[in-house]
């Protein structure tokens, strides 16, 4: 318990000044007969007279309560020193049309983005980005810890946005940007993709190269089953896509290499519960130390204390205008 605004007590030394005051004035009264009833004069002294002497505590009561209201008392909630497993992540996901063949349940995006979500909420204390990339590559959110925006954007992903294609490189190299400042020891990227790499201005191994230079470990998954899959084949110009039969594959060797150039790893999903080991697994390979400063955290009480000194002057005033009202004669 601590008060924001302390200096506000000394009001406190006021009040038996004033109590000492009013004792003075009252005893100058002259009043021939104070009573509240006609009983009072067949029966002496009632309870009335004697209630009548402890009223203006109340108000004394009430003075003093608004003047620590005024002193703002707070319960302080402290928060000890942290000590938490931390890394800057750069999440680069693959937004081609292809990411939504049905091979998966009820398409590769969908499913990479709850598993995503999950892997996101279990890192807490992590800040973490997102990049998209098709045939182009944009940050979608920068480092953060805000996980409620970063959630946001991750359940909001979806296809069509860019141009199609797979530009493997543009991704990682956006992705390597965004973390080449970062004052982490622990830089990683996570590249999720069911396509070869077919377009962009920069070739993966450059980008590797850049990420290697960056000490930024890159970890590749590729996702998607062998065969023949029901894939989009066509897009109308309302934005509708038309699926058929298509047989898909990924350059597997190109995503390792780039794993092993910058010592990361390279992953292959064929299911949601592969996805979801995968990202266990670079959940338990990707911990490093941090210490979080103390934290302390104030709840205002003022209220409480306003609230109190309300109904003891409302309860003053009933009083006074009701069973303990004085006629002077």
């Amino acid at each position: 318990m601590a008060f924001a605004q302390p200096w506000w007590l000394l009001l406190l030394l006021l009040i038996p000044a004033l109590i000492f005051q009013y004792s003075r004035a009252a005893n100058k009264r002259h009043v021939t007969l104070q009573m509240s009833r006609m009983g009072a004069l067949r029966s002496g002294k009632t309870w009335v007279v004697y209630a009548r002497r402890w009223l203006q505590t109340l108000r004394w009561i009430a003075l003093a309560l608004i003047i620590l209201a005024m002193a703002r008392p707070q319960k302080l909630w402290q928060e000890s020193k942290i000590t938490a497993e931390a890394t800057d992540i750069m999440l680069t996901v693959d937004v081609s049309a292809s990411m939504l063949s049905q091979d998966f349940s009820p398409d590769r995006l969908t499913v990479a983005k709850n598993v995503i979500s999950d892997f996101v909420s279990n890192r807490p204390y992590d800040r973490i980005g997102l990049i998209l990339f098709s045939g182009g590559a944009f940050a979608q959110c920068p480092l953060t810890n805000d996980r409620r925006i970063l959630q946001a954007f991750i359940q909001n992903l979806h296809a069509g946005d860019l141009p199609d294609g797979t530009a493997i490189g543009l991704g990682l190299a956006t992705a390597a940007d965004r973390l080449k400042d970062s004052p982490s020891k622990s830089k990683v990227v996570i590249l999720v993709t069911d396509g070869e790499d077919n377009t962009g201005l920069l070739g993966p191994q450059q980008a590797a190269a850049i990420a290697k230079a960056l000490d930024i470990r890159v970890y590749t998954i590729g996702i998607g089953t062998d065969g023949t899959v029901l894939s989009p084949s066509y897009r109308s110009p309302n934005g509708v896509y038309y699926f058929a039969p298509r047989t898909m594959k990924f350059d597997a060797q190109l995503l390792e290499q780039i794993a092993t150039t910058t010592g990361g790893k390279f992953f292959r999903a064929q299911s949601s519960t592969d996805l979801n080991d995968i990202y266990a697994e670079i959940d338990q390979l990707e911990k490093s130390k941090i210490t979080m400063n103390a934290l302390v955290r104030a709840t205002d009480l003022f209220f409480y204390l306003l609230n109190a000194a309300f109904c003891l002057l409302v309860l003053d005033q009933l009083l006074r205008w009701g069973p303990l009202r004085v006629i002077t004669v």
